[in-house]
């Protein structure tokens, strides 16, 4: 489904990443672990074509990415969940929600995709009628996975998903994502916390100064006692 091979990235005249290298199969949860400022979200903004790598390359069910504008992207069939949610403020979560049915037409009935995303996050029906700024951190992050849900997207990018909330919302974000899975869609979750990461996952990455440092079944991270000490910010 998804592939990068080799991707260097800079920003500014910096190195960003260095020679990143990871793939998402469908129906996959994989995991993209680092600390702050890794390039965790370098890597999820060059996928979307937001940045373009100097080298390496980028495929989605093998179509090269690298150069495609955003949108076109989208199209393709990868939704984005960025880590500030970045919900339309001046709509409702109805409208939301809706809007990527708007903006890809094709595919399922955007009825069947909308009900779909309020079936993965259930709470948000009550909301449906309540505008963005009228939202808490988590139900903001909801919209935002839930609207690139409506997308009907093989794949989703999910920056972030339980950065900065409470942990009595942690549990419903984690639940929401475990039944995207189930949907048999790819999942690239970026993740700062590696006790965030869920039990289902099925591979991680770990990402350190734009290099990945570690790949293969998250349990196995835990016997790594020098990348357990990257990522826990012990090192």
């Amino acid at each position: 489904m998804l592939s990068l091979n080799d991707i260097t990235v800079d920003i500014q005249n910096s190195r960003i990443l260095r020679g990143i290298s990871l793939a998402v199969g469908a129906g996959e949860l994989v995991c993209l672990v680092g600390r702050n400022g890794a390039g965790k979200t370098t890597t999820l903004r060059t996928v979307m074509g937001f940045l373009t790598p100097l080298s390496g390359t980028i495929t989605f069910n093998s179509q090269p990415l690298p150069g495609m504008p955003t949108y076109r992207v989208a199209q393709l069939g990868i939704g984005y969940a960025p880590e500030e949610s970045e919900v339309f403020g001046d709509l409702t979560v109805e409208e939301n929600i809706e809007m990527p049915t708007w903006t890809r037409p094709r595919g399922r009935p955007a009825l069947e995709r909308v009900e779909l995303a309020y079936k993965v996050f259930p709470k948000l029906r009550q909301y449906a009628k309540r505008g963005g700024t009228q939202l808490s951190g988590g139900e903001r992050k909801m919209v935002s996975i839930a609207r690139a849900l409506a997308l009907d997207a093989p794949l989703l990018l999910l920056d972030e998903p339980s950065e900065g909330l409470s942990p009595a919302i942690i549990p419903t974000i984690s639940e929401g994502i475990a039944s995207i899975r189930k949907l048999g869609r790819g999942i690239l979750m970026a993740e700062s916390n590696v006790h965030h990461i869920p039990d289902y996952a099925d591979r991680l990455y770990v990402i350190e100064r734009g290099e990945i440092i570690f790949s293969g079944k998250p349990g196995d991270v835990r016997t790594r006692p020098e990348v357990m000490r990257v990522i826990t910010g012990t090192a």
